[in-house]
């Protein structure tokens, strides 16, 4: 197995007999072998080749032989540590960021980056997923005279905002026209503000309803437009469109000899680019959280957090070639996200999941980390 994956060559009987201390001859390595492909673990690519392992002997191996070797995640979460940490801008605890989504974003990019660089593979994460938020504070800011931003602030890490149109108040004389003190604006606005906080703390999104009866008459040529940004807010955030995977390392990737043909490349990068929604059942801790039966669950080791796809294994056709070692990072109840490492079933398997496993224990803390910060930092904080 390591033979084959550090030459990328297949493997005949004198190369081993050659190579290692076996303490045997070569016919009895070929006798090996050849009950080894009758078992379905091996196979010949072709006439007078040796042998590479097959997808159900890297699944064999994964499943029976191999160790992860703890001092090397250990090794890899330190490394993890220090070059993202280093960069100054995403350490835990520094309060010159931007607030939730926009810096959790920016670390869990960077942690793609350096999963690339260590495993030499493609990294994927995804962005923190969760099955209920509620709101915690919302706030109307003028940004123009015509324009005023909702910011919906939820008790997980991805807040949401919306534009809105400045609606025109009833003048003295009872005509309609915009408010003309920018002061008079932003006290109206903070007014409401406080009002749908008190109304929908603790709502959903998918639940929030505004009760008006409570509230002098005058706002109430708000709640229209209102009551429909919180029901678009609440569309948007049950999508999970493409670009909540993160991708870093293709080119790592690309330079292994299982993708020297043009068309194997073609079929990866449009996958990458364009057929993330299919990589996300395999991937996103959504699917996984169900615990339903079905060919997914197939790829499930012993470990539950972890899962590795290899070879036909993976329902997605361009990844047939390919192996998948996927993690969770985070703790439930709390946002929890999926992250991975796609390359060649020829793959380092140990190493994989070193910089796996490293890397979901590295998220979990600093996504904790990040999220306490926020939490102390909000506009009720």
């Amino acid at each position: 197995m390591r033979h084959y994956v550090s030459t990328a060559e297949p493997v005949g009987s004198k190369s081993l007999a050659n190579g290692y201390n076996l303490q045997v001859s070569s016919a009895t390595i070929r006798n090996v072998m050849s009950a080894l492909e009758g078992s379905g673990l091996l196979y010949q690519p072709h006439t007078s080749a040796g042998r590479i392992p097959s997808d159900s002997g890297y699944r064999a191996y994964v499943n029976e032989l191999m160790e992860p070797s703890r001092p090397l995640i250990r090794q890899m979460e330190n490394t993890l540590s220090q070059r993202i940490g280093s960069q100054g801008s995403h350490r835990p605890g520094s309060h010159t960021q931007l607030f939730n989504s926009s810096r959790i974003e920016s670390l869990l990019q960077e942690s793609a980056q350096v999963i690339a660089s260590l495993s030499g593979y493609v990294a994927l994460v995804t962005l923190p997923q969760v099955e209920s938020a509620t709101i915690q504070h919302l706030q109307l800011v003028p940004v123009s005279d015509r324009q005023i931003l909702l910011v919906v602030v939820l008790d997980v890490y991805n807040n949401h905002s919306i534009l809105l149109p400045l609606l025109p108040a009833k003048a003295s004389d009872g005509s309609e026209g915009l408010a003309e003190a920018s002061g008079d604006i932003a006290s109206e606005l903070q007014m409401l503000s406080n009002f749908l906080t008190h109304q929908l703390k603790g709502c959903s999104l998918q639940d929030a309803v505004l009760d008006w009866s409570e509230i002098d008459r005058a706002f109430t040529r708000y709640a229209s437009a209102l009551q429909q940004a919180i029901s678009d807010l609440s569309v948007r955030s049950q999508t999970k469109p493409a670009t909540q995977i993160l991708v870093s390392g293709l080119a790592e990737v690309l330079a292994q000899p299982e993708f020297s043909e043009r068309s194997q490349i073609r079929s990866i990068v449009e996958l990458l680019e364009d057929g993330r929604d299919q990589l996300w059942p395999l991937i996103s801790t959504v699917s996984r959280a169900s615990r339903e039966v079905s060919p997914l669950t197939a790829a499930l080791t012993p470990n539950q957090r972890l899962r590795i796809w290899i070879g036909s294994e993976n329902p997605v056709e361009p990844m047939q070639s390919c192996a998948l070692v996927t993690a969770s990072y985070g703790q439930s109840p709390g946002p929890v996200g999926s992250l991975g490492v796609l390359g060649p079933t020829r793959m380092l398997y140990e190493n994989a999941i070193a910089a796996v496993e490293a890397a979901a224990n590295y998220l979990t803390d600093a996504v904790a980390t990040t999220l306490d910060l926020d939490n102390r930092l909000t506009p009720e904080g």
